[in-house]
């Protein structure tokens, strides 16, 4: 049995690439799934992680679901190889992998919660067109303070100590960004995404989607899940359901959840989907050892890393 302190993260929207699908292992239950997004979505998921387009693939309506089930699965493949996790989380909608994983609700309703979350918030992104940027180089506190009074602009996503990104309409995100390499920012760089996620300009999206969440069966997770919007460890089925109606219009605080990871020291965070992004802003965070699941493999993880 595997011992030692491991935190399971999932990651979010940008993650997503051509071969997503090829690299898990084989689990039960994903190609009935994968039928299940494709009705959901119209789209031919499994084509498109095969052979979409970088833009075919950042369409939210796409990336959502298909970054949602491979998260899933590659934490399955984890906790049925004998990982034991002390806690779970994920970046945005990687949160809601992380929430299936702990047995908050079943993997088919919270696929069911994904496809229509992904598409509030497309339809969201085409009603108030917005954009992001990377801040690189300046802490969130420096940012949020150096944007004080700005409109149309905020801090989304709080990533790794000196990695922030900001979201907002697209002039005022460009003014943002001149403002903040004078501020001593080392490069702002902006993202190529469908939307100003994690933003006020997210509301309807957020609206259309608290119904959902009230009706859905959640249940208390089995293992703690450290929610983006609340940092802390919690099992209280109301209490995830009341973070995560929030969070579609709330910044992605992943370095205080990071730092929550830090209580279970020693700890591996192991990044369960595709590529290798939190294991990178891991790293930024003392007392943290990190590895992606895609890059080392399930038996090499096992039996090197967690021995």
């Amino acid at each position: 049995m595997i011992s030692m302190n491991a935190v399971l993260v999932f990651p979010g929207q940008g993650s997503q690439r051509v071969g997503m699908l090829d690299a898990v292992p084989e689990v039960e239950a994903l190609d009935r799934l994968l039928d299940a997004a494709e009705a959901l979505t119209g789209r031919d998921l499994r084509r498109l992680a095969r052979e979409g387009t970088p833009a075919e693939l950042a369409d939210t309506r796409v990336a959502q679901p298909l970054l949602y089930l491979v998260g899933w699965a590659w934490g399955s493949v984890l906790l049925d190889v004998g990982v034991h996790p002390v806690a779970l989380a994920g970046h945005s909608l990687g949160e809601l992998a992380a929430l299936a994983v702990a047995g908050v609700y079943s993997v088919e309703a919270g696929l069911e919660l994904i496809c229509e979350r992904a598409r509030f918030m497309a339809d969201a992104a085409a009603e108030n067109p917005g954009t992001m940027a990377a801040v690189l180089g300046l802490d969130a506190d420096v940012v949020s303070e150096t944007l004080a009074g700005t409109t149309g602009v905020w801090v989304a996503n709080d990533n790794a100590p000196g990695q922030v990104v900001i979201s907002g309409l697209r002039d005022a995100v460009a003014h943002a960004a001149d403002t903040l390499v004078t501020a001593g920012a080392r490069r702002v760089v902006p993202l190529d995404v469908a939307g100003a996620f994690h933003s006020p300009l997210m509301q309807s999206a957020a609206v259309r989607f608290a119904p959902l969440l009230d009706t859905a069966e959640f249940h208390d997770a089995v293992v703690p899940v450290i929610q983006n919007t609340r940092p802390e460890p919690a099992t209280d089925a109301g209490e995830i359901r009341a973070a995560l109606a929030t969070q579609i219009v709330s910044p992605v605080r992943w370095t205080e959840v990071m730092h929550t990871f830090a209580r279970y020291e020693p700890v591996t965070v192991i990044e369960a989907g595709p590529g290798s992004v939190l294991r990178g802003l891991a790293k930024r965070v003392p007392g943290l050892e990190a590895v992606s699941v895609e890059e080392t493999g399930v038996q090499d993880l096992v039996e090197e890393v967690l021995r």
